[in-house]
């Protein structure tokens, strides 16, 4: 049976996730999807670097005890080597899920770089390395003969970069929106029932859904990433964030919700790309009272969710959960799935 081997870059919620499903459902997902899943190297902030070729005994490492290293592990250190293992790994892939700046898109974007460089594949749950850099290394990925794959940047686990390529074919897709943050959307669903925008936030943060700095949030520079992938990937365009005109929720007052509800309507932080008459493609991130007939105007607490406009079906909306740590995992697990599909492609082509 063929089989992949991963390199794991950040060991937090998501890949940690990742390496729960394979240590408890690996021999099933080897039967079911026709190759075999195996982690060679794990780096981590708090853990440090670990390699083995001949596979990590995950039930061991998601058991160590708090405060433990890898230094204790035969071809483990106490400090995160990122470029050297993600450079020296015996793995075909490099699974990228490390806090990153959404400013530069640092580390991860340095992150996907060498491993692509080095001729291997790629899946990362990470926004900053495809809004920012996603020609780039797709670029290098096409002349290296590896893959790129980022499905989890924009929705987690829902599919809607996937869904937009395998089940949209031969539609004109004129315009994406969609509601791409969730934490926002908890928010101003909460200021529905009479709270304020400071106490909805410090809920949304008790609940997990919000970080400790909840800005990014808040003011849509999270969309605006995510506003540039859909753009770039969906509707062929090449723009940057500085081509999203971006405006927040935290302008919204209590008596804007009186008044949109008042009126049926319900206020969502929007994020739109659409195509201008001149063929060109127009994007922004900003708080739109949505009449209740709109499709994304019932999408309520931390669900995300966006419509495509097309020229035969209409409007066509995706929902799903845009944030968590087993739905994310899946997100990798399907880039990993598309990656093993395209080597079989190749292959094929190949004979």
């Amino acid at each position: 049976m063929n089989r992949h081997d991963l390199a794991l870059i950040g060991f937090g919620g998501v890949n940690r996730a990742l390496a729960e499903i394979i240590h408890v459902r690996g021999e099933e997902l080897a039967d079911e999807l026709g190759f075999a899943l195996r982690v060679v190297a794990i780096t981590d902030l708090r853990l440090g670097s670990l390699m083995q070729s001949d596979g990590i005994d995950l039930g061991a490492v998601l058991g160590m005890a708090d405060g433990a290293t890898f230094a204790g592990l035969t071809g483990g250190v106490a400090v995160p080597q990122n470029d050297y293992v993600i450079r020296s790994t015996t793995a075909d892939i490099v699974v990228e899920a490390t806090f990153t700046n959404p400013v530069d898109g640092e580390p991860a974007v340095s992150h996907v770089r060498a491993a692509l460089e080095s001729g291997k594949s790629v899946t990362t749950t990470n926004k900053g390395p495809v809004a920012l850099a996603g020609t780039e290394l797709n670029r290098i990925a096409d002349a290296r003969g590896v893959r790129f794959e980022y499905e989890g940047s924009v929705m987690s686990g829902t599919p809607v970069l996937r869904f937009a390529s395998d089940a949209l074919p031969g539609l004109r897709v004129s315009a994406v929106q969609g509601i791409l943050n969730g934490t926002s959307n908890y928010v101003l669903g909460r200021m529905e029932t009479g709270m304020t925008l400071a106490d909805a936030v410090a809920e949304a943060q008790a609940l997990g859904y919000a970080e400790a700095d909840p800005t990014a949030d808040i003011e849509g520079s999270d969309v605006q990433l995510k506003v540039v992938i859909l753009a770039n990937e969906i509707l062929g365009a090449d723009i940057t964030t500085a081509d999203v005109e971006r405006r927040g929720i935290s302008g919204i007052t209590q008596e804007d919700i009186v008044e949109a509800a008042a009126d049926g309507r319900r206020w969502k932080l929007i994020g739109t790309a659409r195509r201008d008459d001149a063929g060109g493609v127009v994007a922004t991130v900003e708080p739109v009272a949505l009449p209740s007939t709109h499709p994304l105007a019932g999408v309520s607490g931390p669900m995300n969710a966006v419509s495509f406009d097309t020229d035969l079906l209409g409007t066509v909306t995706v929902s799903g959960p845009g944030a968590g740590r087993m739905e994310t995992a899946y997100a990798l697990l399907s880039d990993i799935i598309a990656i093993d599909a395209h080597q079989h492609a190749l292959a094929e082509a190949t004979r």
